[in-house]
């Protein structure tokens, strides 16, 4: 029995007629004759009479039975069986004339023996070679744009109109040429987030104390936002949920004392269970400096390596940094460091009001080459010096994607640099644009050594909050090294969890250790923490007590725990205490409801485990039922995302 495949190539071969040289002359000169006419506007047809069906199908039955429509029918019947083949199928997935692939390469490798048979019926079939057809059309040239972090080749004659990709460019193109000067963007599994293991819960009797630093900072709320308005539930570890409650600005009581800030606490119901409670712990600082705030040094430290061209990066940063510039006035003054291969002073210090050069200096910055992170920060922060006299608050604004890969590329030497930087007084705060090779981790080393803060704008929308509506805090410090510790009494309360706030635990010793670094609290900012307790006897309890327990703990008071609050003035090495003890349970009122809300919300994102079958439904009455004063409307925002992502989650 012959084999079917065999049978099918004899009667092409049969069925193909053999080149014919002066017929392939007629045809190349034909091609050219009516390349030269499609040039200009072709004359209007001339009303010709409608065929009827017997004249339609007399003639493709002609046509059909002619020489030419044998050949014709015959090699479609062949495609149709390649087609049926798995390189066939592979190659209609393909899509070559409109492919978007980070390696082009290796695309056209996969099909070199299948760009050769075809060059070669092509031949045959028509009697003008590939390259003969070539000489009479007008030279291509490649080009590459990039959409959405990825690389799009296309075909772009020299009058620049886009045609069909041929598998002989892309087979001919390399990445490393001078024709592409900027790498495809690595895929989003090259993110890389700062979290870790959720805390777990603690028997208040074995470890009744609880230390960590407060946290200002609001990148991982915008990176959930991002995740979820893309279509996808973000990854587990970008859920910082700290950073999603303090996202949100609250209306906690301003302080009233010789302290720049006030805590204030309250114990209510836990929504995902009734038989535990929540102390929420709400810190206000100082409201917004006035006028006579001291005069501000900014150097922007901006990234502009290779990794930073996309939309969503560079541009991006140039129009928020515009933003920010109108917010500025006369006596502060802004450099511009940018840093690749090398670090460069793009600006010398200028006074913000000469906007049209500090615009101008930013418009100018284009992106290409490495990462080189640390020469940047060095020139960085050599540069605020020079700019800061006494009573100046400094700050440099690093504005990259994270990605460093040149000097210190390493985020433990990256860290021990900033934090040698900051006893000069300078203040380092993070911004971080784009996705695909975001260095979340990196980011966050930066800013919490540095004595910063850290955002992630993905949004103009963003950069307006950030920079604009909340500048004072972002730029102001009121108060340095803040630490929270609260001492759980093992006689009301049997076990307990702090929710969030993975990446600012502190050893117990370390709260009353002046020389251990904590988070800054800006004017105006709020701080928001919440401990999940379960009180003594209730059903909610965990933990069974310990048989050979020799002392019970008994109940000197009704109490439920103690807070205690460091902090230090700005510039100084000493450290202040407050001290508050917190006890009986009520109800909460709608900041503290709303900020349970989206730790619920936050908890549903990453890890379920203590939520007793809570749910987005739950999540979202709760908020939309504590919204209260939303100018901006960022809590509406959050009830929406957490309709979005009940949906992907189901």
């Amino acid at each position: 029995m012959t084999d079917p495949l065999d049978d099918l190539k004899s009667a092409l071969a049969d069925a193909t007629p053999a080149p014919d040289a002066m017929r392939r002359a007629e045809n190349l000169a034909l091609a050219q004759k009516n390349f030269a006419a499609l040039q200009e506007t072709a004359q209007a047809s001339r009303p010709i009479s409608r065929p009827t069906l017997w004249t339609r199908t007399k003639t493709m039955f002609e046509t059909l039975t002619s020489r030419g429509g044998l050949t014709a029918t015959t090699a479609l019947v062949a495609c149709g069986v390649f087609i049926a083949t798995p390189i066939g199928q592979n190659l209609m997935n393909a899509n070559l004339s409109q492919r978007t692939a980070p390696n082009p390469d290796v695309a056209a490798a996969s099909v070199p023996e299948l760009t050769d048979a075809l060059t070669e019926s092509a031949d045959i079939q028509t009697g003008v070679s590939v390259s003969d057809a070539n000489q009479a059309m007008p030279s291509l040239q490649r080009v590459q744009t990039r959409q959405d972090n990825s690389v799009t080749l296309q075909d772009v004659d020299t009058a620049g109109a886009p045609s069909p990709a041929s598998p002989q460019a892309l087979r001919s193109v390399s990445p490393t040429t001078d024709s592409y000067p900027v790498a495809p963007a690595p895929a989003a599994t090259s993110d890389t987030f700062a979290n870790d293991t959720p805390n777990p819960l603690k028997i208040t009797a074995d470890a009744p104390v609880s230390t960590f630093s407060i946290d200002v900072d609001t990148a991982a709320y915008a990176l959930v936002r991002q995740s979820l308005q893309a279509g996808e539930l973000p990854p587990a570890n970008a859920v910082r949920i700290e950073e999603m409650i303090n996202y949100f600005p609250y209306d906690y009581p301003a302080p009233d004392g010789p302290h720049p800030f006030e805590p204030t606490v309250s114990v209510f119901e836990t929504p995902w269970n009734t038989d535990t409670r929540l102390v929420h712990i709400g810190i206000q600082g100082a409201l917004p400096l006035t006028d006579d705030r001291p005069p501000l040094n900014l150097v922007f430290l901006i990234d502009t390596s290779g990794s930073m061209e996309a939309a969503n990066k560079l541009p991006l940063l140039r129009q928020s940094f515009r933003l920010m510039l109108s917010e500025l006035r006369p006596q502060d003054d802004v450099a511009i460091v940018t840093y690749a291969g090398s670090s460069t002073i793009a600006l010398p210090a200028t006074p913000a009001s000469d906007r049209t050069t500090i615009e101008a200096a930013l418009n100018a910055l284009t992106a290409g080459g490495a990462t080189n992170g640390q020469g940047g920060l060095e020139q960085a922060y050599a540069l605020v010096d020079q700019m800061t006299d006494v009573g100046d608050v400094s700050r440099v604004i690093l504005a990259t994607d994270g990605d460093f890969n040149v000097g210190l590329s390493d985020p433990r030497g990256l860290e021990r640099f900033v934090a040698d930087k900051r006893d000069s007084g300078t203040y380092l705060s993070v911004l971080g644009f784009g996705r695909g090779n975001l260095q979340d981790t990196t980011l966050q080393s930066l800013a919490q050594n540095g004595n910063g803060t850290a955002a992630y704008i993905d949004t103009l929308a963003e950069a307006q909050k950030a920079l604009v509506d909340q500048l004072s805090g972002a730029l102001f410090p009121i108060a340095d090294d803040v630490k929270i510790q609260v001492e759980f009494n093992p006689a009301t309360v049997a076990e307990y969890r702090l929710i969030g706030y993975e990446t600012r635990a502190l050893n117990r010793e370390d709260f009353n250790n002046d020389a251990v670094d904590a988070g800054e609290l800006g004017a105006g900012h709020t701080v928001t923490a919440l401990y999940e307790i379960t009180p003594t006897g209730s059903p909610a309890q965990l933990s069974d007590p310990l048989r050979y327990q020799t002392e019970t703990p008994s109940a000197t008071s009704d109490e439920l725990g103690f807070l205690r609050l460091r902090y230090k003035a700005p510039g100084q090495a000493t450290s202040t205490l407050i001290e508050t003890p917190f006890q009986t349970a009520g109800t909460p009122g709608t900041e503290a409801a709303f900020s349970a809300a989206i730790a619920g919300f936050g908890q549903l994102l990453r890890d379920p485990t203590y939520l007793n079958g809570w749910t987005f439904d739950d999540a979202i009455a709760l908020a939309n039922a504590n919204r209260g004063d939303d100018p901006f409307g960022y809590r509406t925002q959050a009830v929406q995302l957490m309709r979005l992502a009940q949906s992907l989650s189901n």
